[in-house]
């Protein structure tokens, strides 16, 4: 009986065992069978890493050819999870190695798409976090190190607000550019044409498939898409004219700082353009900064030097600066009061020095003067008489006419739009009447009136070339890496003022007065070999001392150049900004160069320095 027994057992567990194995059999034939392709291509990528090649950007030129923003090598910090999500203690160490916030990375390693691409992690690390990386390979699996493309601007700080920067895109920009092909660690353009230009300079990236071990090492190469170059930019900018416009804005701040006490004179502006075209030769933004600060993202000491200064060195005055024109708008006043007939050039105004509680500048009074002798020397008093007769909304007018209140069209991003002075504007903000006094201020350039400096130099530029008005531009052609032409970029007219040729000789040939003997401007362009024409402009301040103004263009018969140059609390125009606009007027003409103050203070510091360096 006991046997019978024992051989029952032995037969259950003899059926159980082949039911196991026609179960592992079973679900052996339907892995192979049925889902062996998938598995397949999971065993596949597993051991294949995807490495993607940043695109190196397009080149910036100048308009004769010389480079000014290009690109060099660098090193990557990227994340790949090689068997699986990345290990907390890796993220924590990478962490501490690139000075990061771990939650920062983790925000990354969440945001990526495709789980078997690289995570980029930090661009344009220093040698030294490749070395620690490297001497810790064995505790960072899943970390690489990809040799990426970093923008290199190679004169640093020069042409900074022109050209911009670049950086790592943000969850915002994310979200409104991930239609448009944007992933998360993409470097785009966050200022200037880097920004306006991205899509046509970024080029196409590419990628490397590789075999890796299981510590992710490679092992061999499989494939390999070369990225492609994006394409460059040719600018209209003169390397010359904007490395003299630097240097002298540079210069002269430095000598209103510590020669003259005007300790505020920290912030100027210079535009600089060919009043035939539109085309911006060069722009300077004074306080300024270093683009190449932000590759790879910049170090919190670097952007609280930059965000810590009063003076916003991250602002395009240029585009975004809004000031009192002072007297540089007697330009639209002449204008006004010219062509509708209130002022003849023959008319004599008496000057007593005051008028309606108001005066001149200095205190002075020039007695019988006519339309010419009062532009040149900047009379107010004989301007206060010609708002009166013409009156706010004719100098509105004519001020929209020359194009002020409305943003220039250049393409560059933030640009402000000014404002005109006008009865509209005072009942709209301030819900208050407009009074006498009011046109007076605004015939001078004061009161509401605020313009950019970039409108200032197309006001000029519209005296100088007959009054048609040119969208400023800066770049003028987009080149594809081989070297073809994708697109140039010709001047176009925008609209103009409507005066005659008579009358705008009449106020050219009063601006031209303005540097000869006589005028507001004659000690500074003493001995200038090329005839010109000026104004100068002094602006009240509510906050400081008064801005400084200078405008111009030259040669006087046929001109080529245009200059606007603006000195915060700099004092009167002639002694702030007609300097500067005289070494740019020299650079742009090739006029031998005359030593003035500033050019001394500059020579005995560097001197100074050069020794302390010794």
């Amino acid at each position: 009986m006991g046997g019978n027994i024992s051989n029952s057992r032995l037969n259950v567990l003899y059926y159980i065992v082949i039911l196991i194995f026609v179960v592992l059999i079973t679900r052996l034939a339907y892995l192979q069978i049925a889902q062996g392709d998938d598995y397949r291509h999971k065993s596949d990528v597993n051991h294949i890493r995807f490495m993607p090649l940043t695109a190196p950007r397009g080149l910036f030129y100048d308009r004769n050819g010389m480079p000014l923003v290009t690109n060099r090598p660098g090193f990557t910090v990227s994340l790949i999870p090689i068997s699986g999500p990345i290990p907390d203690d890796v993220i924590d160490r990478l962490a501490a190695f690139l000075s990061m916030n771990p939650d920062e990375i983790r925000q990354k390693v969440k945001q990526q798409g495709n789980p078997f691409e690289s995570i980029r992690i930090k661009n344009n690390v220093g040698q030294d976090i490749v070395t620690k990386i490297e001497e810790h390979r064995n505790d960072l699996p899943g970390v690489v190190l990809e040799i990426q493309s970093v923008r290199k601007y190679i004169y640093n700080e020069l042409g900074a607000h022109i050209f911009g920067y670049i950086g790592e895109i943000s969850d915002s920009e994310l979200a409104k550019k991930k239609a448009e092909g944007y992933k998360s660690g993409d470097i785009i353009g966050k200022f200037g044409l880097e920004e306006v230009w991205d899509k046509e300079i970024r080029g196409i990236d590419g990628d490397t498939q590789e075999e890796v071990d299981a510590a992710g090492r490679p092992v061999k190469m499989l494939d390999k898409k070369q990225p492609v170059l994006g394409n460059s930019l040719v600018l209209t900018i003169d390397t010359k004219i904007q490395k003299v416009a630097e240097k002298a804005m540079d210069d002269q701040l430095n000598y209103l700082q510590k020669k003259l006490g005007n300790v505020n004179a920290k912030a100027a502006v210079a535009v600089v353009m060919n009043p035939q075209t539109g085309e911006i030769l060069a722009m300077v933004s004074r306080p300024t900064f270093d683009p190449n600060l932000f590759n790879g993202g910049i170090s919190v000491k670097n952007w609280q030097m930059i965000n810590d200064n009063p003076f916003n060195p991250m602002e395009n005055r240029a585009i975004d600066g809004e000031y009192p024109p002072g007297s540089t708008f007697k330009i639209v006043t002449s204008t006004a009061a010219l062509e509708l007939g209130k002022i003849t050039p023959e008319e004599r105004i008496f000057d007593s020095g005051h008028y309606m509680s108001k005066g001149n500048a200095s205190g002075e009074a020039l007695g019988w003067i006519n339309f010419q002798t009062a532009l040149s020397k900047s009379d107010n008093v004989f301007f206060y008489k010609m708002g009166e007769r013409v009156g706010i909304d004719n100098l509105a007018k004519y001020a929209r006419m020359y194009g002020l209140g409305a943003r220039t069209g250049i393409n560059l991003p933030d640009e402000a739009s000014g404002l005109v002075a006008s009865q509209e504007y005072k009942e709209k903000v301030y819900h208050e009447e407009w009074y006498l006094s009011e046109t007076l201020d605004a015939a001078i350039g004061q009161g509401f009136q605020l313009v950019t400096p970039l409108q200032a130099a197309m006001v000029m530029s519209e005296v100088a070339n007959g009054g048609h008005r040119y969208r400023p531009y800066l770049v003028s052609k987009i080149i594809s890496p081989n070297g073809d032409i994708v697109k140039t970029f010709e001047p176009e007219e925008l609209g103009g003022v409507q005066v005659s040729e008579r009358n705008l000789n009449l106020i050219r040939d009063a601006l031209h007065d303005v540097a000869l003997p006589g005028g507001t401007a004659a000690y500074v362009f003493d001995g200038f070999p090329i005839s010109i024409a000026g104004k100068t402009g002094t602006a009240e301040n509510p906050h400081g001392d008064d801005h400084g103004w200078f405008v111009a263009y030259a040669p006087f018969d046929k001109p080529t150049i245009v200059v606007a140059v603006i000195v915060e609390q700099g004092g009167f125009g002639a002694d702030s900004a007609g300097p500067v606009a005289r070494k740019i007027l020299e650079a742009a003409l090739n006029v031998p160069t005359k030593k003035d103050a500033a050019d001394e203070l500059a020579e005995e510091e560097a001197i100074k320095n050069n020794t302390i360096q010794e």
